[in-house]
């Protein structure tokens, strides 16, 4: 290793313990894992040695090479930390109708984890108790909750939003977002304050989003229209609106790429450079005090997908698809099976329930079930037809034998039920369009194949709707053979950690590659350890 000075470039040495050199494979594995210690690469006549013991020295043994301690806790950015108040830089992303649970969130939070609930196609009863639970265990977090864009169903997203607002959850992820709404408006807007000599925050936002253009709008401020409908309603005062000007819309954002559920299969590789290089221009415009936090998500499986996309610059990484697989999870046992045995290309992309006719897709699993063919069938019956009565009774009978398995008389009697509890506006819009009633029928298909799926229906295994993106397939192959290989060891704490620990290890042996040293296959193949 060489010291450069003004004078001169001086070769280091290394003054230590010989009998603490490792000289085998074995033995680089655990001095690398060592990661609160040094690790010191000796030229020794043999080869190589590693060693967490000595210092460098003007004098002694060649040090080839040097890695500095390096832990979980270390990766990333620790704004991240020190805004959300967690302990690591990994955000476990919701699974809507309640798959992020409370349970995992709390189990992930009592880590030092942050985690958000799956909100997302629950009513908002059960929201309200999940609320409760998740307090009461982590009454200073760290938690957060989802709050998806429902454009279809305003009421749902603007509901959630009050309910947020009543029990003072301090964060909330916004996805799936096209646009921004009064209610995401409203909920960063409401309580904004002024505090020695800078705006404070009450309500931060995680934003999930993978397209630059929807991405600019939670960066920037509040649009002036959105809060002056606000103001005009009452809701928001001007003095928040003031301070809503210098602040932008979330705290943190999630460049989601080809993850599970609704996705636009974006390459990471391509997105995260392009929203950094879209933060930066908006921050040096802006000047911000704090700038957002660039985290990504969409195919984080592997200690190797965690270390790449730090390197690229994000600020933390989020999980989806592998926690959906661990025993806390809201789904079942036969899911969660299911996803353990799940390759890379076991994914398909399917029509969204809650975007139906907007044409939304979303990526599920396509192993040991027919939903994402059957869904398909389904969208392409609604652009051919205009109403019900339209589809030829042939292709009628069999959509209702082989996927509703009642008639589409008795499926639009279970809409009419559900849809006036919820959201009447909607039902309303039905009974006076053929074409909307046609697709809130198709919906009903949708919407109930991932309960079918979470609470596993016998008899309904073919129509199982799993949210899942190529995450899943990665993670098995790296835990094949490990402790995490079978589905009830799958815990969303060790699974975190084991992620960042392994991402710390290859950090480490990184870096002495960068320097010259060099290890075979075996000791760059860092496996869970349990």
């Amino acid at each position: 290793m060489l010291k450069e000075t003004n004078q001169k470039v001086e070769l280091m040495g290394w003054k230590g313990p010989k009998k603490s050199l490792a000289t085998d494979e074995s033995g680089y594995r655990e001095v690398l894992a060592n990661l609160e210690h040094s690790v010191y690469a000796i030229a020794m006549s043999q080869g190589t040695g590693l060693s967490n013991l000595g210092s460098p020295a003007a004098k002694g043994d060649a040090l080839m090479g040097y890695a500095p301690p390096v832990r979980a806790q270390d990766l990333g950015d620790p704004k991240f930390a020190e805004t959300f108040g967690v302990e690591y830089a990994y955000f476990a992303g919701s699974m809507a109708n309640g798959i992020s649970s409370a349970e995992m969130v709390i189990a992930l939070g009592k880590a030092g984890i942050m985690a958000s609930f799956g909100a997302g196609g629950l009513d908002m009863g059960q929201v309200a108790l999940s609320i409760a639970e998740v307090q009461k265990a982590l009454p200073h977090g760290p938690y957060a909750f989802n709050l998806i864009h429902s454009p279809n169903e305003k009421a749902l997203e603007s509901g959630a939003v009050d309910l947020f607002l009543k029990h003072k959850v301090p964060v909330i992820e916004a996805s799936a977002f096209l646009d921004l709404t009064t209610s995401v408006v409203l909920y960063r807007v409401k309580g904004l304050k002024q505090g020695e000599g800078r705006v404070i925050i009450q309500n931060k936002i995680i934003a999930k989003v993978s397209r630059r253009e929807v991405a600019e709008k939670f960066m920037r401020p509040a649009p002036e229209a959105l809060l002056g409908q606000l103001i005009v309603e009452g809701r928001i005062t001007e003095k928040e609106a003031a301070l809503a000007r210098l602040v932008p819309m979330c705290d943190a954002l999630v460049v989601e790429a080809d993850s599970g559920g609704h996705t636009d299969n974006r390459p990471l590789v391509n997105l995260l450079p392009s929203m950094l290089s879209l933060r930066n221009d908006i921050q040096e415009e802006m000047t911000y005090p704090n700038p957002i936090l660039i985290g990504a998500g969409g195919g984080i499986g592997t200690p190797e997908a965690v270390l790449g996309t730090l390197m690229m610059g994000a600020a933390f990484v989020v999980t989806g698809s592998v926690n959906q697989a661990c025993v806390e999870s809201g789904t079942s046992e036969h899911v969660r099976k299911l996803l353990a045995e799940a390759g890379m290309a076991d994914v398909i992309m399917a029509p969204a329930s809650d975007m139906f006719e907007q044409g939304v897709r979303l990526q599920v699993l396509r192993r040991g079930t027919l939903f994402a063919m059957r869904a398909q069938k389904l969208y392409d019956l609604y652009i051919k037809h205009k109403s019900i009565d339209q589809i030829p009774l042939a292709e009628r009978t069999k959509i209702e034998k082989q996927l509703f398995k009642k008639s589409l008389d008795d499926v639009w009697a279970d809409c009419v039920t559900f849809f006036g509890n919820r959201d009447p506006a909607e039902l309303a819009k039905a009974e006076s369009n053929p074409k909307k009633k046609m697709a809130l029928v198709f919906r009903w298909y949708l919407g109930q194949s991932s309960h079918w799926a979470k609470s596993a229906t016998a008899g309904r295994e073919m129509d199982y709707q799993i949210w899942t993106g190529p995450a899943m397939g990665a993670f098995n192959d790296w835990v094949r053979g490990s402790y995490l290989e079978q589905p009830e060891n799958r815990k969303a704490v060790p699974v975190a950690l084991e992620l960042l620990g392994g991402a710390a290890y290859l950090a480490r042996l990184r870096g002495l590659e960068l320097q010259g040293v060099r290890f075979g296959a075996s000791v760059s193949a860092c496996r869970p350890r349990g």
